[in-house]
């Protein structure tokens, strides 16, 4: 006998051997669904009032201003300061919504994308209720790294990407995808139950809606 087969035998033995009686079945009445379209002008309101209440900043624009909308995105989390070099893209970002003269990422070492002041990257989904951006690894999102290094995430969210409950945004997604979910600035308060920002991601999370 294996000291897997012991383990399991034991676990059997403490059930009541194999003539238990099979667990019940799962009840799986919760909702699924918020009943909003997505985008809906609730649902986006309700989203920028999720993200800011987790201290992020939303800035919204039309279509026509996203590319002017991301910057003013980074002059918020960086001050007027910054320089093209000290922000890094998404491969698959749209080409009009990236700043001049920036870089794209190109797998580089993780050590090289931690100097960056900054990232800007789209999302696969966002969730109004717990106001949540969901980032897939695409090309639009970029790879994990890229949202977790820089001190500053700019994300690009459109309004047909925003739905209203987790099992929406769960069904939009591909679960063997490495999916990477943010709300708000990185934090924790598990130390002296002291808020620190920072700690195991961007420190400054601006998003940028568009539609909104």
């Amino acid at each position: 006998m294996s000291a897997r087969e012991e383990v399991l035998g034991r676990i059997r033995q403490a059930l009541g051997g194999e003539d238990r009686t099979p667990a019940p079945e799962v009840v799986r009445d919760y909702r699924l669904t918020d009943g909003r379209p997505a985008g809906d002008a609730e649902l986006l309101a309700l989203l920028v009032d999720r993200v800011e209440d987790y201290r992020a900043t939303v800035l919204c624009c039309s279509p026509a201003e996203v590319a002017a909308t991301v910057r003013a995105a980074l002059d918020r989390g960086l001050g007027t300061g910054w320089a093209a070099g000290d922000v890094v893209v998404a491969p698959g970002l749209a080409a009009e919504w990236r700043p001049a003269g920036c870089d794209v990422d190109d797998e580089r070492p993780a050590v090289q994308l931690a100097e960056r002041a900054a990232s800007v990257t789209a999302v696969a989904v966002a969730i109004a209720e717990t106001g949540t951006l969901v980032l897939d690894g695409s090309p639009a999102c970029g790879r994990r790294a890229l949202s977790l290094l820089p001190d500053c995430l700019v994300c690009v969210v459109t309004a047909d990407q925003v739905v209203g409950s987790v099992p929406e945004g769960l069904a939009r997604l591909d679960p063997l995808r490495p999916l990477t979910m943010v709300s708000g600035p990185s934090a924790t308060s598990d130390i002296e139950l002291q808020r620190v920002e920072g700690v195991h991601g961007p420190r400054t999370l601006v998003v940028v809606l568009v539609g909104g």
